[in-house]
């Protein structure tokens, strides 16, 4: 950093609910800006040296787990790969809408994850009851292989349940990230499900055809992951199903 460091002010949407006689309220932290300072790092200089009682999440720090996401001025995206260079010497944060608030910019995106994946099954339904493991799994071909591990990358932070207005009207909605898991299973050769189990799960405005194709979930995915592209390939195959 050449010259003077700046002065960051972090403006943070707080609100405890198991304090509910305390409204919500913006808090403003100023701290010194460092060389190649994340806001993981900031939050956590604050919560170190000013505020203890400031709540965020954090597991990996390498924006491998998806724990601190919340809304950085305003646009859903991981504290621990934002660095505050990037950003203005104000930023204001809020916890990610749609989940349910544990505290400050901490939600519980891991109940909402759970719920949706049990509603989708979204699991391996292979062929063969029961496990043999003697069996020689089968081989796949790399290339297919290559498009499962892609939309398997998803972490799960809930940036684009955020960041999606079907999400804000919908509450049903089951999300970019519930539809990536509906294509990754039906790309895998070993899920004996077809098209028909899957319009069952996905087929109805609470799934594909509910997405308004705003593109909020592919601008904001930390991971780049191609949800647009899937999204549309996706509608394209249960529109057919339903024609059936």
């Amino acid at each position: 950093m050449n010259g003077t460091p700046r002065t960051l002010k972090l403006r943070v949407l707080r609100y405890d609910p198991r304090r509910p006689e305390v409204a919500p309220h913006e808090q403003t932290y100023a701290l010194e800006e460092a060389d190649g300072m994340t806001l993981y790092i900031a939050l956590t200089e604050v919560r170190e040296r000013i505020d203890p009682s400031l709540q965020f999440d954090f597991v990996c720090r390498a924006g491998i787990c998806g724990s601190c996401a919340m809304l950085i001025d305003g646009r859903p995206g991981l504290a621990c790969r934002t660095l505050t260079r990037d950003i203005g010497p104000e930023i204001a944060l809020a916890p990610l809408p749609g989940f349910e608030l544990i505290g400050d910019l901490s939600v519980n995106t891991g109940k909402w994850m759970r719920a949706m994946s049990e509603r989708l099954h979204a699991w391996l339904h292979p062929a063969e009851a029961g496990t043999d493991l003697c069996r020689i799994e089968a081989p796949m071909d790399p290339d297919l292989a290559d498009e499962i591990y892609e939309l398997d990358r998803c972490i799960e932070c809930g940036c684009c349940v955020a960041g999606c207005g079907t999400a804000r009207m919908r509450e049903d909605f089951v999300g970019a990230v519930g539809l990536n898991k509906i294509a990754r299973f039906r790309l895998d050769p070993r899920d004996a499900r077809d098209d028909a189990a899957f319009y069952e799960l996905v087929g109805e405005e609470d799934g594909v055809f509910g997405c308004m194709t705003l593109l909020g979930c592919h601008d904001v995915c930390p991971k780049n992951l191609p949800l647009a592209t899937q999204i549309a390939f996706l509608r394209r195959r249960m529109a057919v199903m339903g024609w059936k």
